[in-house]
């Protein structure tokens, strides 16, 4: 028998290959398209591990995305979305397409054939929130009664030299336009692109007007007797570089890159109409961090926000938002917001016991509750005393201190981000609070307080006030007009 031509042999191998290859690809995908179908419906996928799930609004991890294409997400004020943006679609397109990536790389064509086939996957809830830029219901900017984000921007702006009042109304009305579209997860003209496959992940863009603004623009007749300076306080070591300034925005996210892409679109609006005077970065837990939903805590690991008023209140719009009475109709339906930013003294903080500390806020710290017993959400029982006849919640104790009862009913809505600027020269490090407090009347909230506080806090050697601010807030933008518009134009 005469021997088979090399080529033809070598031929005859790679055919048969290629037809083995074919097969085990087809088994492998005969084999998960089974597991697929046996995996029972609306139960947990035997591969995820404990608490993975979704435990309700805002608590749990977030859960992995649906196979099937979901509904509309829903919006921060309970409405339906009514449209599924660019960026969502690119976000679903993502998915997909990295779904493939990892299954491809365990399963050859097969693995490229089931990313072309599966329905593209939905935004999850934590991308797909919006909150809309002109409430339905509420005459307020968005960013004062929102739910606390995860990241947060603080910058302010003074105006060009030689901008004036028609220059401000200019801006305004950009910075409107660019807010409006972010907020509902679209890209705005010349966009970085930066942002593009999130949704809009809760972002609030806020505006207000500092004392400065109204001086500048030949408008101090119209400038409100609330945005007077605050006075000094003890505790204060300010750095003037970085208070107060002509325009404040508070910018408010679930996402890193969403609230920077926010904050790059309004800087680059800015260019030649204001230049930057400050900014602060910030941040909170991300929502779903934890197994239910919970008051925040600072960089001290106590929880902060107890004992806010709640919208729930009767008298929570007189206490927060300026009323119909106000001297200046513009303002109606706005808040005034002090920033400051302090620093905390975390290393001299750790080395008190917890008991310490305990007695220094006068609240528990695993769980908030106060010192006289209950919840975190039980009233404070000023008038308790111990064995020892002294107050339970000690006559310093900061939350006694700062509580209405104190201060003759004074409140203000707390809604701050922590911040960490990285380490000072002697290693400690550069943490704290941005504080933020929105109240219809400063002089009766947020100065009473900290007036009282500066008298006798036990927190207060802990804490370094170095940077301040002072910001008319208007109300939220009419259909078709800009932010301040009626101060601008009116």
């Amino acid at each position: 028998m005469s021997k088979q031509n090399p080529r033809k042999q070598t031929a005859a191998k790679q055919a048969t290959a290629k037809q083995t290859a074919a097969k085990q690809a087809a088994a492998k995908q005969a084999t998960a398209q089974q597991a697929t179908a046996k995996q029972p419906t609306g139960g947990k996928n035997p591969g995820t591990r404990p608490g993975t799930g979704s435990a309700g609004a805002g608590g749990g991890r977030i859960p992995a995305p649906a196979a099937a294409p979901a509904a509309p997400a829903p919006e921060a004020d309970g409405a339906a979305a009514k449209e599924f943006s660019r960026r969502r679609l690119l976000g679903a397109v993502g998915a997909a397409g990295a779904a493939g990536l990892v299954v491809g790389g365990a399963g050859g064509a097969a693995g490229v054939s089931a990313a072309q086939d599966d329905a593209p996957k939905a935004l999850s809830t934590l991308g797909s929130t919006k909150v809309p830029f002109r409430p339905a219901h509420a005459g307020h900017q968005a960013g004062i009664t929102t739910p606390l984000q995860a990241k947060g921007h603080l910058v302010a702006f003074d105006l060009a030299p030689g901008s004036d009042r028609k220059a401000a109304a200019g801006l305004l009305r950009r910075w409107s336009r660019t807010a409006e579209e972010l907020m509902a997860g679209r890209a705005p003209d010349a966009d970085t692109g930066v942002a593009l496959d999130a949704g809009p992940s809760s972002l609030t863009v806020t505006f207000g007007f500092g004392h400065s603004f109204f001086s500048r623009t030949g408008l101090t007749k119209r400038r409100p007797l609330e945005l007077d300076p605050l006075p000094d306080f003890s505790a204060d070591a300010l750095d003037p570089k970085s208070s107060n300034g002509d325009l404040w925005i508070q910018i408010g996210a679930d996402d890193a890159l969403v609230a920077f892409h926010a904050l790059r679109a309004l800087q680059k609006d800015a260019a030649g109409r204001a230049r930057l005077r400050w900014q602060m970065n910030g941040f909170n837990r991300t929502p779903g961090a934890t197994a239910h939903p919970m008051t925040t805590r600072n960089l001290m690991g106590q929880i902060d926000g107890t004992n806010n008023p709640k919208p729930s209140d009767q008298d929570f719009d007189e206490r927060i938002f300026v009323g119909r009475d106000a001297d200046q109709a513009w303002m109606h339906g706005g808040s005034y917001a002090v920033v400051r930013r302090i620093r905390m003294l975390l290393d001299d903080w750790e080395k008190r016991s917890r008991h310490d500390q305990e007695r220094v806020i006068g609240r528990r710290k695993d769980n908030g509750a106060p010192l006289t017993g209950g919840s975190e959400g039980t009233p404070m029982r000023l008038d308790a005393n111990g064995p020892d006849g002294m107050p339970v919640i000690p006559a310093n104790a900061h939350a006694r201190i700062a509580a209405p009862e104190s201060n003759q009913g004074a409140a203000m809505l707390r809604r701050p981000f922590s911040y960490h600027d990285g380490f000072r020269e002697d290693g400690a490090p550069d943490a704290g609070l941005l504080f933020i407090c929105w109240q219809a009347d400063p002089l009766r909230a947020f100065t009473q307080v900290q007036r009282k506080l500066d008298r006798g806090d036990a927190l207060s050697p802990f804490l370094r006030h170095e940077a301040s601010g002072l910001f008319a807030v208007p109300p939220a933008a009419e259909p078709g007009d800009y932010v301040g518009r009626p101060l601008l134009e009116g």
